[in-house]
């Protein structure tokens, strides 16, 4: 049976269900919030250190590096011990990476504490917390998916917000601190509804229908999803990196400039809402690959913007896109390989963006640099979504059979 017949008849899901997406919304907006306040502090970073904006940006790129690579084991660990311990242990990571750094007196410091530490806290997070959500549903896992993956857009815009209020009052010190302990209290508290789906837990010996990671892995299924995954990491970390600077090339004024990257958030935000509504409707794959070629189409605004107005056209273009996509991705990779191991498939398909998010906005500024125009990255990054479309367009037929169910574990 189709996936989508399969959805129309299922019962609706239950209340416990929709307590999970809430709760993995608020633990990744706390997680992505932390992570993107970084912006807030760079200045006082490099004026307390004497370091240069590439030292410092680097503590960003290694967080993001970590947390990308570092999915793949917090995904296993949580199809071990479920995602409410993986993802309390995460929290504690964070909170002990911000107040470790907030007595730093050394930029190594800094990068072992908030890059390193904060970027293995947000991996034992993202992946088991956005997973832990997909079994929980099939009527409407894409809307639940993109409710739960909102929770990146709400903490992007409203986190470093707070931070900026926080560093005023209480310098950059105090507000790592201040933020230490809303980690604690808000993201350990949700973290404490992280529950695991009785169809994925197994209980009473029950086997646990889907792929194992080896299984799945073997799969063309994964191999078209993982490469799409690689070649649309660049597009989609280059507009945040460079959008700004792009803006001011064209004479736009810095509070305005700055503000595009927050218009890719609120596009995020709408995208990871209304595209996993329709992709109920229409179905996950088709939608995937319409969210993918507009991704890729967007960028043409971007080649033709000659002030403010387009640049704004096109951020906003860029976040629905960009929403829709990863809101999409975990839900996919439970329709493929069901429950058995999904934390685990989806933390390792996330490490097929490691790269584009360490490499894509070096290569774009090193091209700038040399080529004095963005026009060589646009065009790149258009046709590296064209290949990305083409890979989720791979996806479109069915599933994978599913594997045997494995043996029932003994119970004695």
């Amino acid at each position: 049976m189709p996936a989508t017949a399969a959805a129309a008849n299922a019962p609706e899901e239950s209340r416990q269900a929709w307590v999970v997406v809430w709760a993995c919304f608020v633990a990744l907006g706390v997680i992505f919030g932390v992570s993107y306040s970084f912006a807030a502090f760079f200045e006082s970073l490099s004026a307390q250190f004497g370091a240069s904006r590439a030292d410092v940006a680097l503590v960003f790129g290694l967080c993001g590096l970590v947390y990308f690579t570092g999915g793949a084991a917090a995904g296993l660990a949580a199809d071990r011990f479920g995602p409410r311990i993986v993802c309390g242990a995460g929290m504690l990571c964070i909170a002990a990476g911000l107040a470790v750094s907030s007595v730093a007196t050394s930029m190594l410091a800094v990068y072992l504490a908030y890059g390193v530490g904060i970027g293995v806290g947000i991996a034992l997070v993202y992946t088991p917390s956005i997973a832990c959500v997909q079994p929980w549903f099939t009527r409407r896992r894409g809307l639940a998916a993109g409710i739960a993956s909102a929770g990146i857009g709400a903490g992007t815009v409203l986190v470093p917000l707070g931070a900026t209020a926080l560093i005023a009052a209480l310098q950059w010190r105090g507000a790592m601190q201040v933020l230490a302990v809303g980690v604690v209290l808000l993201g350990g508290g949700a973290t404490l509804l992280l529950a695991r789906a009785p169809s994925a837990s197994g209980a009473g010996g029950r086997a646990v229908a889907g792929h194992t990671l080896r299984q799945a892995m073997a799969t063309p299924q994964f191999r078209w999803f993982y490469l799409m995954t690689v070649l649309a990491g660049p597009v989609m970390f280059v507009p945040f990196a460079h959008v700004s600077a792009a803006a001011r090339d064209l004479g736009v004024d810095d509070a305005r400039a700055v503000g595009l990257v927050g218009l890719i958030g609120i596009g995020s935000l709408t995208g990871r809402f209304a595209i996993g509504a329709l992709a109920d409707r229409i179905g996950r794959p088709l939608t995937l690959v319409m969210a993918m070629a507009s991704m890729g189409l967007c960028f043409l605004v971007w080649w033709g913007a000659r002030g403010w107005g387009a640049m704004a056209v096109f951020a906003l273009w860029m976040g629905l896109s960009y929403g829709g996509i990863v809101s999409l991705m975990p839900a996919m990779c439970m329709d493929l390989f069901g429950a058995r191991a999904v934390s685990a498939i989806i933390g390792t398909l996330y490490t097929g963006a490691a790269a584009g998010n360490l490499l894509g906005p070096w290569v774009a500024g090193a091209v700038f640099d040399r080529m004095g125009s963005y026009t060589p990255v646009i065009w790149g990054c258009l046709a590296l979504a064209a290949l990305a479309t083409a890979a989720a367009w791979r996806l479109k037929g069915d599933p994978p059979p599913a594997p045997p169910l494995p043996a029932p574990v003994a119970r004695t």
